[in-house]
């Protein structure tokens, strides 16, 4: 756990598992601010998520614009921005993170109003810095940015942009090509799911909840999540607002590997295993997004027997859902639809999870026995489970 001993912060008794004394909420964040992926072709990773994902283009940072490191691509689709990132040197930090973990998230970036005071008290709570608090200028103001460790090599760079006017970040110029696929109707992250290691799970709610001031939303062990041979226990944290929702899964006992366990095996360690997208359509977002190349998991047809009995009135056409695969299921503030990619790169490591809530908050407790029977059944064709 990348943090310094968390029994030594003051005014917080942290013991083991459990933090007794919650923290108030010192960390007020605005939304994600942007998603950056390392990636082994930047160029080439754009225009699958422009074409299959519906991203149009924002802005870049490489040669051109004085950055002789690496590339940026940025993407944007309503509030959702992927960094996609690529190294020139292959000794560079980035160039080591690609050979152990392959294309994947590296920052989570938070919008936040001040990143100086977001950075001192998360240090001050027990987090490792990732990057001092420093200012990027240029002929459109200035940002102010900061960063730190969490699971794995992931990080959390906070972004104060409220004296900036620009694109995107200063170093970066628009990007404009003459190909530009039209959206699919994404609009937001949702939330985004860390895998951790056997045992971890607990530390890093734990780090979340203190160091951060997140609270704990829902808990699911091992008898909610699991079918006759795998199994995984998941917390999911969340900020003050509601805005920010990371579930935190470890493996469980069971008869053969579990999804998290091939994920941690293939990544090399723990890391972001889904990002989760929503749309105010799901049937035009899917319907788009297959036409345009993305594979989907498969949805058992005898799963849709039951669904008005377990979920009872909807508004879509369930045959719709059927035609596309698109799962459902409700809580006591409504009902949501959902669906999930398989991994988007070659490794069994990320993948994008479709989502649209209809007043429900919670996510999809009832759709996971179908989800991971068909996670097992791509398992078994990978010859990993």
């Amino acid at each position: 756990m990348k943090t310094k001993d968390l029994t030594e912060v003051k005014n917080y008794n942290y013991s083991g598992e459990k933090v007794f004394e919650k923290a108030k909420d010192f960390l007020p964040i605005n939304g994600t601010d942007y998603v950056e992926l390392y990636v082994g072709n930047a160029k080439q990773s754009a225009h699958f998520y422009k074409t299959a994902f519906g991203f149009q283009e924002l802005a870049y940072a490489g040669l051109e614009t004085g950055m002789r490191d690496k590339c940026s691509y940025v993407l944007v689709q309503d509030r959702i921005r992927l960094v996609l990132t690529s190294p020139f040197n292959p000794e560079s930090e980035i160039s080591h993170h690609l050979r152990m973990h392959g294309d994947g998230v590296k920052v989570i970036a938070l919008w936040v109003d001040d990143a100086r005071s977001a950075y001192a008290e998360t240090i001050r709570r027990g987090a490792e810095s990732f990057l001092e608090p420093s200012v990027e200028a240029d002929k459109d103001g200035e940002i102010v940015k900061a960063g730190i460790h969490t699971y794995g090599e992931t990080v959390h760079v906070f972004i104060e942009r409220k004296n900036y006017k620009g694109i995107f970040l200063p170093g970066y110029e628009k990007w404009e090509t003459e190909y530009r696929p039209s959206s699919t109707g994404l609009k937001y992250i949702d939330h985004m799911v860390g895998n951790v290691e056997l045992g971890e799970m607990n530390k890093w709610a734990a780090f979340y909840e203190t160091v951060m001031g997140f609270a704990n939303l829902v808990t699911f062990d091992d008898k909610d999540i699991s079918t006759e041979y795998t199994a995984l226990m998941s917390k999911v944290m969340t900020n003050g607002n509601g805005r920010i929702k990371f579930p935190i899964n470890e493996p469980a006992k069971g008869k053969k590997k579990s999804q998290v366990e091939e994920y941690l095996d293939f990544y090399r360690g723990p890391g972001c295993q889904h990002i989760a997208v929503a749309t105010d359509d799901i049937v035009f977002t899917v319907s788009e997004m297959r036409k345009r190349g993305v594979e989907f998991l498969y949805v058992p047809g005898s799963y849709y027997d039951s669904v008005k009995d377990r979920v009872g009135t909807i508004e879509e056409d369930l045959n719709e859902l059927k035609k596309w695969g698109i799962m459902v299921d409700k809580d006591e503030d409504g009902y949501l639809l959902q669906i999930f990619t398989k991994p988007v790169e070659d490794r069994p490591t990320l993948f994008f999870e479709i989502i649209q809530r209809k007043g429900a908050k919670s996510f999809g407790k009832g759709n996971f026995r179908a989800l991971f029977e068909s996670i097992e059944a791509e398992q078994a064709r990978r010859g990993t489970l």
